[in-house]
């Protein structure tokens, strides 16, 4: 391990009992799924994901696309205000698990502090919706959301995408395709990133090295492949660090967890994108695991990092038509 892992985190670890991820069966993903369903719904779930800020309203709307309906958890200051950035967030959870509210505690803040309008996506998950299923939800729901932006107030001239994990694929792939898309993305911000779903994934050094991560796993990430793509997929076209067209990008912001198995496919991103002329910024928080910010309870680097996202946003989204931000 490359760190301590952060103490509750440790206590929680060892209460919680282990999942075979490598014989795991594709209806035992759908049962984990509901499991973890009841539990963040918990008052012990509740401690681990973070309150929501008070001065956020939550509400979730039905997003109609071509042949589905997606559901969306739309954050918007309570205090109410017009024209304000959009930000598009994607969840985590390795494309089979993960739910829009366990960022509650993350995204009502920035939806209340930015001050924005934050929309996440609940994509389709596998195993019933293996990949490109979520890559195309991401590729249609933006755009779409940006023609509804006058509905809740907000400025669609001004997005930003934001994703943790296999959210961060997400994110960073709508970035890549943002010109042919139609959106005006100013910042993508990627939190412990997903960038590589080859097999390179596995030979990482982080992967080896931080293998007793008591979250992603390396069983865990290697179950996430088998189930999540289909065997004659090329995973090179959801792997953002295999793309070639990466010039032109928005700035970025990429957090990596000091932790995690898949720690390193954040510099090699960073690398990838200074190279082709885009703006980075890359902080290492050395004892985050790998979804630290869905569980600002267990992880105090969720705090610091919830701060810099902050941050970083305001810095490029609260400017408008080339007047400076208040």
């Amino acid at each position: 391990m490359r760190g301590k892992v952060p103490f509750r985190m440790r206590i929680l670890a060892a209460l919680t009992p282990e999942v075979d991820w490598d014989s795991i069966t594709p209806d035992q993903v759908i049962e984990i799924r509901e499991a973890q369903e009841r539990k963040r719904r918990s008052v012990l779930g509740g401690l681990i994901t973070g309150r929501p800020d008070r001065g956020a309203r939550i509400a979730t709307y039905a997003l109609d696309l071509p042949g589905r309906r997606l559901n969306v958890r739309v954050y918007r200051p309570e205090r109410g205000g017009s024209a304000l950035p959009l930000i598009v967030a994607f969840h985590g959870g390795g494309f089979i698990t993960g739910v829009p509210d366990q960022d509650d505690w993350l995204l009502s803040h920035l939806a209340a502090n930015c001050p924005a309008v934050v929309a996440s996506v609940d994509y389709r998950l596998a195993p019933e919706h293996p990949v490109p299923a979520p890559v195309e939800d991401a590729y249609d729901a933006v755009p779409c959301l940006a023609e509804q932006t006058d509905e809740w107030g907000a400025d669609a001239t001004r997005i930003a995408l934001l994703g943790a994990s296999a959210g961060a694929s997400l994110a960073a792939l709508t970035a890549i395709k943002a010109a042919r898309l139609g959106l005006p993305v100013r910042t993508q911000v990627l939190i412990n990133p997903q960038l590589d779903w080859t097999d390179r994934t596995f030979r990482y050094p982080s992967f080896t090295e931080n293998a007793d991560s008591p979250t992603a796993s390396p069983a865990n990430c290697r179950a996430v492949q088998r189930i999540a793509l289909p065997e004659s997929f090329d995973a090179r076209a959801i792997s953002p660090l295999q793309s070639e067209n990466i010039a032109g990008l928005a700035p970025t912001l990429i957090q990596a967890a000091g932790l995690d198995p898949l720690e390193d496919q954040a510099p090699a991103y960073a690398d990838r994108l200074r190279q082709a002329g885009v703006e980075v910024t890359l902080t290492r928080y050395p004892e985050a695991t790998h979804a630290f910010l869905s569980m600002p309870g267990l992880v105090p680097a969720a705090r610091p990092a919830r701060a810099e996202i902050l941050a970083h946003l305001r810095s490029h989204l609260l400017e408008r038509s080339g007047a400076p931000a208040r």
